[in-house]
């Protein structure tokens, strides 16, 4: 398959730069997931790597290979894009094989490929059929099948589940996983959705202005966070984030109690504790850490959001497992977990103990 590198990597559409200091290591097999909100920059980066778009400066490498200047045909790179793109008049094998077809392969390796990919991804009694009869999952499972037929050494996926209901993304999800542990290929992926990231990914790139922002493991990601917004856009819910700041006892909430979290290293003013929802306790009122009313009660059955409005503090966020017996405008006490709380400096630096 293939090792990726991009070095000191920038992108610019005249004066306006979108991408800058790109340096990113892929391993040979491993599956990256570039995520971040809209307009931050991950498609961008994936047209860079597929030749798409011209990389303004730095340097991309395939296994040591300079690639900044080759074509995306000679790169050996396919790519699945949010559209699935399939010819409405071909059925569904030939679809599949039509690079190969325009390629003048052989008809008979031609077949023997489709077949392969057809039986990977469930889709051999459907080669007969024309796009419009399939369903939306299939139909971007033959947009996949297209790419395994070439046999690249790498795999882009450009938001390929976008256009699907809830139920057909957690399918093809499912499918994807199984896609990369079947070919164990090098695999790119950018979505939005950070629930697709932190179930695929290897490793998980997180964009914001163009910068990336941290990479790691969506278990370093979601565990250690190296600032305020990777915090906050790794997990659902989202982190609570809370105005603090350093007291002799440890960290102490504006408006609420100083919690013992003392060695919090690094020099910046603290502003900021952050916890998760699934981080904080339902309590008698009076016994936790903090005192508020329950505005909002969501009962999801294996679990149950809380939304509390904490007087000289704001809304909290607390997701207990299970059914919890609480009512909106009901007293309740939030005991935060400090093994769990994230602090964070005034410029949104994660602070450590």
């Amino acid at each position: 398959m293939a090792r990726i590198a991009l070095k000191d990597v920038y992108k610019k559409y005249g004066a306006v730069e979108v991408l800058r200091d790109i340096d990113l290591d892929i391993a040979d097999g491993e599956f990256i997931v570039l995520v971040g909100p809209s307009g931050c920059g991950k498609s961008t980066l994936l047209r860079m790597i597929a030749g798409l778009e011209p990389i303004t400066g730095g340097e991309f490498t395939i296994d040591g290979e300079r690639m900044n200047e080759i074509a995306p045909r000679d790169r050996d790179i396919a790519m699945v894009f949010q559209s699935y793109a399939l010819y409405p008049h071909m059925d569904v094998g030939r679809n599949m094989g039509f690079s190969m077809e325009i390629r003048r392969s052989p008809a008979a390796d031609r077949t023997e490929r489709v077949a392969g990919a057809a039986r990977t991804l469930g889709l051999d009694r459907l080669l007969d059929r024309l796009p419009k009869a399939l369903s939306g999952g299939q139909r971007q499972r033959v947009a996949m099948g297209r790419a395994i037929i070439r046999d690249p050494r790498a795999f882009l996926f450009d938001e390929p589940l976008s256009n699907l209901d809830a139920a057909l993304r957690v399918e093809m999800r499912l499918e994807i996983a199984r896609l990369h542990q079947r070919l164990a290929a090098t695999m790119i992926y950018v979505t939005h959705d950070q629930v697709e990231a932190l179930t695929l990914a290897d490793r998980i790139v997180v964009l914001e202005g163009g910068i990336i922002q941290q990479v790691g493991t969506p278990l370093d990601l979601y565990e250690r966070p190296a600032n305020r917004f990777v915090a906050q856009f790794i997990g659902s819910p989202t982190m609570n984030i809370l105005p603090a700041e350093r007291s002799d006892n440890g960290i102490a909430i504006r408006g609420g109690p100083t919690l013992d979290l003392p060695g919090i290293g690094g020099t910046g003013e603290v502003a900021n504790l952050g916890v998760r929802p699934e981080h904080i306790d339902i309590t008698a009122p009076g016994q936790g850490d903090l005192t508020g009313v329950a505005d909002v009660v969501e009962h999801l059955g294996s679990d149950t959001n809380i939304y509390v409005d904490v007087q000289g503090v704001g809304p909290v966020m607390v997701r207990a497992r299970g059914n919890v017996p609480v009512k909106p405008r009901e007293s309740v006490g939030l005991r935060l977990l400090r093994e769990h709380a994230h602090v964070f400096a005034s410029d949104g630096v994660a602070l450590r103990a």
